[in-house]
């Protein structure tokens, strides 16, 4: 009959190699660039969109559309959102004319033209040749080489889950008709 103290030196190992096998994946995952599953996803897309700190300028734009509501709203949606840097790369001015109070009906057709009905995560959007969009037009996408466009925009970063959607960040504001 073996003791206890040589059936829990066996066990240490096995449990131990166990526990790197599982935590192996996530130890070796890039840091910030897995996102938290759907099902984990605490904030809605506006609030995950503002933490993230890069989407300033989107923020303020969809406040001035009065849209945060309707992304705050159960969804689900599919965002593909500019950074700050998409906005300064307009040409001068065009952020602070879609901004003015008498824009606000082109500034929403810009903004809803960067949303899609459902949750698409980035599996779903590589196979995806076209999506149509809140606005009603269509946006052409793209895989090639591991790389995803959307309507000749890069997408930078995928499946960035909020609550009621997924945002995927892209490098270029989406201008209807263009």
């Amino acid at each position: 009959m073996q003791s206890a103290t040589h059936k829990s030196s066996r066990i240490r190992p096995l449990l131990l190699a166990l526990s790197l096998g599982l935590a192996a994946p996530l130890a070796l995952a890039a840091p910030g660039t897995a996102a938290a599953p759907a099902s984990q996803a605490q904030s809605d897309i506006v609030d995950t969109a503002v933490a993230a700190g890069q989407f300033n300028t989107l923020a303020a734009a969809l406040k001035a559309a009065g849209l945060v509501d309707t992304l705050k709203g159960d969804g689900p949606f599919t965002v593909f959102a500019p950074t700050d840097a998409a906005f300064a790369a307009l040409p001068a001015g065009t952020v602070d004319n879609l901004l003015k109070p008498e824009n606000r009906d082109q500034l929403v057709a810009v903004l809803t033209y960067h949303v899609v009905p459902g949750r698409h995560p980035a599996a779903k959007v590589a196979g995806m040749d076209e999506a149509t969009t809140v606005n009603g037009a269509g946006l052409d996408i793209a895989a090639t080489g591991g790389a995803v466009t959307v309507q000749g925009a890069r997408v930078l970063q995928a499946d960035v889950n909020a609550s009621n959607g997924v945002i995927h960040v892209i490098d270029k504001v989406l201008v209807p008709g263009s």
